[in-house]
């Protein structure tokens, strides 16, 4: 098989097979006399392995996992894939930990004061102490406003949404800058209920990531299979 007949079945230019083989994302391929590649379908196998695995887990991801094979380290190649669903794991518990968040604080609106409101009043609101909710402004996720003749914290209706929200994630055991990501994205969507439709969207791509990683495991499992026949009986 020369490098176009690899190329034309996935519609990318034959440099990109030159470039996958030199990078070690393809076993070597023998050479003519004239110095041409000549590949055989172990190559077409690890082309159509690695690009499913592009697609599952990313190229970086994908690109170790052959590396690892070539190098006839299985272990580390596997090594690889476990953290990608692991990765995906963890995904999907922040996407249950911020929807169940959401709605906690969207199921009685009314329940929620108006502000302005101190950081001492906000602190026992939460059950926290001051110094926690000073802890959470250093970590870019509240920004009250100041009062101008006192210089004291006020926290506006916003202010005291986003710290519920903090509240529970903490309460999920997450981590103050994952958090910080979270509440920037609530206050830029102008409040939960776009957020809303944008989780759904995040639940989405994290289904599609699954469904490609199912489809990678066998596409690499039949490279496995090509590039280390069972021994004849």
């Amino acid at each position: 098989m020369r490098p176009a007949d690899l190329a034309r079945e996935h519609g990318i230019s034959t440099q990109a097979v030159r470039n996958y083989e030199r990078d070690g994302f393809l076993p070597p391929a023998a050479r003519t006399e004239a110095g041409y590649r000549v590949y055989t379908e172990v190559h077409a196998a690890a082309l159509r392995a690695f690009l499913a695995l592009v697609a599952a887990y990313g190229h970086a991801t994908a690109g170790g996992v052959m590396v690892a094979l070539h190098a006839d380290d299985l272990d580390r190649a596997l090594t690889l894939v476990d953290r990608g669903h692991a990765q995906l794991l963890r995904d999907r518990e922040t996407l249950a930990a911020v929807r169940t968040a959401i709605g906690d604080l969207t199921s009685a609106p009314e329940s929620r004061p108006a502000g302005p409101d101190s950081i001492g009043e906000l602190a026992h609101r939460l059950g926290v102490t001051a110094a926690t909710v000073r802890a959470w402004e250093r970590a870019g996720i509240l920004a009250p406003a100041r009062d101008p003749a006192t210089g004291y914290r006020v926290f506006s209706a916003a202010d005291i949404r986003d710290a519920e929200l903090t509240h529970l994630l903490r309460r999920g055991g997450y981590p103050l800058e994952h958090i910080a990501t979270v509440v920037g994205q609530v206050r830029t969507a102008g409040g939960t209920s776009s957020l809303v439709k944008a989780l759904e969207t995040w639940r989405e791509r994290l289904t599609a990531r699954g469904v490609a990683m199912l489809d990678a495991a066998g596409v690499l499992s039949e490279y496995l299979r090509v590039r280390r026949p069972p021994p004849a009986r």
